[in-house]
Order: structure tokens, then sequence, then C-alpha cells
């Protein structure tokens, strides 16, 4: 590319043409200038770096803006040549666009520190953009007693436009998230996965073939598989956003069957259980629940081994 065609798109826009205009032009590798900016104490990645330049994401945090600026001194652009196509910053936080009585993280899962580190590395592009209209999630227990697999047929919405679906998934207590494999089935393929080994907390991207727009639904199907054959005793879902429907549906290996089970709900993870039913397992191993306008909280089936 020539310098008038760069003038011309640093003069016109939008940030993501410029930006990967002008490294075009500079000649540097993407991995080349994320060392140049980690020099400066900046630390971006590669990725990061190839979704600014291809209009996926755009750089909005504190952070992210300082290396915008760091970037036009490192490609060689005049002061705020490219900060300036960024406009104003759009809406943040959690209250944004989303439905009355929204749950924050801190309520639904521990440690949220944890989990607050995971979704800033990703720069949460997804979080709060998207919420439940209907889930079906379908657990198979080992013979080892273990949830072996958690499989999801999840419908959504976008109160704002998203391209992507952050799933969130914390394993029983002793787990190793490394050993736990998150795998898109249908109408979403993986990007980037993170793992917390102390919390056992794993987070990973689903992106979708196109960006939703506001009120548009989308339907995606993933699972999650965990060799680590940790004890299950447990099974609960966190509900941020009111929910339309949510079924849940436990399968256990003929050789283990549980001696008591029952369903229950709680406003907060850990609080007191506000409602609890006992379920009976069929003739074909199996247990649900299904409950519809689902407010926020805790949602989950329980069972004992002996």
């Amino acid at each position: 590319m020539g310098r008038d065609d760069l003038t011309a798109v640093l003069r016109s826009g939008p940030f993501h043409l410029a930006l990967r205009a002008a490294i075009e032009a500079r000649g540097l590798a993407l991995q080349r200038i994320q060392f140049r900016l980690a020099e400066q104490g900046l630390h971006v990645g590669v990725a990061t770096l190839s979704y600014w330049q291809q209009g996926r994401r755009r750089p909005e945090r504190q952070d992210s803006l300082r290396a915008v600026t760091a970037l036009e001194e490192i490609l060689g652009l005049p002061p705020a040549a490219l900060t300036v196509l960024l406009g104003p910053p759009r809406p943040r936080g959690r209250g944004v666009g989303l439905p009355p009585g929204a749950r924050r993280y801190a309520e639904l899962i521990s440690p949220v520190s944890a989990l607050d580190r995971m979704l800033a590395e990703l720069d949460s592009p997804a979080d709060g953009r998207l919420h439940t209209v209907s889930l079906f999630e379908d657990i198979d227990i080992g013979a080892d007693r273990s949830g072996l697999r958690r499989r999801c047929l999840h419908v959504v919405k976008a109160h704002q436009e998203v391209d992507r679906y952050v799933t969130i998934f914390q394993g029983d207590e002793g787990c190793d998230p490394y050993l736990i494999e998150v795998v898109p089935l249908a109408n979403c393929r993986l990007g980037r996965t993170r793992r917390d080994a102390a919390s056992g907390i794993v987070v990973a991207e689903l992106l979708f073939d196109r960006t939703l727009r506001i009120d548009e639904t989308h339907i995606l199907e993933y699972e999650y598989r965990d060799a680590g054959g940790v004890e299950c005793r447990d099974y609960h879902r966190g509900v941020r956003f009111p929910t339309g429907q949510l079924t849940v549906q436990v399968r256990f290996a003929p050789e283990v069957m549980p001696v008591r089970c029952y369903r229950y709900n709680q406003r907060y993870l850990n609080g007191p259980d506000i409602e609890r039913t006992e379920l009976t397992v069929t003739g074909h191993r199996t247990i649900h629940l299904i409950a519809t306008e689902v407010p926020p909280g805790i949602v989950g089936i329980r069972w004992d081994w002996e």
C-alpha cells in the first residue's frame, strides 16, 4: 500500500482498516509489534492485535487504549492518528442494556476473582451482551461416579451486537481443568480458552459465523468432556438473567445409582435452599428438572451415593 493510500484511510477510517494499512506499510509482523509493546510494559496478545485489524474487536479498556497510543509511535504515525478513529467509547458495564434483575457473577460463582481475571484476559467481548432464551443440558455420570460429559443445546438472544458466546464452567471440587475439553458441536466454533487450576474454572469463546444484531437469536450446541474422574454429587446452573426455560437431565451409568436425588433453588451460590423437591430416578436411569420463567439465581440437582 502506498503512502497516499495510507493517508487516505487514516483520514476516513474505520479504525481496523487504518490499523491494517499502517501495519502493512510498516512491514512489521504481529509478533514483532507485540514484542515492541511488551518493551513498554503493554501486554497485548497477537490474537488481539489480529482481531483489532480485522474489525472483530476494538480496543476499549484503558490498557488497550494505551496500547493504541504506543502503536501510533511504533508504526510511525502522527500522534492520535489511530486513536481519533475509535470515536467515543461505547457504553460498558454489567448494567448496560441488561434485562432487569440481572445477577452479578460474584453471586453465582466462587472465587469470582479467578473468573474476573480470565474475562479480563479475553477483554470479555461478549460478556453481558447475550442472555438465555432456553437451555437444555444433558449430563452423563460415569461408572466411576464422575461427570463425564455435559452437552448443551442453547438458545441465546442478543441485546447488544455480538459475535460470540462466552461459556463458563466450574468443575467438581478437586478437578483438573486442563483435563476438561470444550467441544463445539453446531453453529459455533472454538475461540480462545482460559483455565484456572486453583478454582477449576474453564472459560471459552464460542464464535458465531457472523455478528448478531440486537434482538436476534442464535442456537448453538456444545459440550464439556471431563477426563479427570472426580466424583460428582451435584450439578447446578448459575442464571444471570431471567430465562424462559431451563431443562437439566442427569443420566447415570448402570453400575452406579444414587440412593436419593432432589432439585433445589438458591438466590445466590451456597445460600439456603429456597425450594427443594425430591426426584425419582426413572427406568432409563435419569433424573431431570424443567423450570420456566426462571429468575436469576442457582438452579440445580443434588444426589447422594449412599
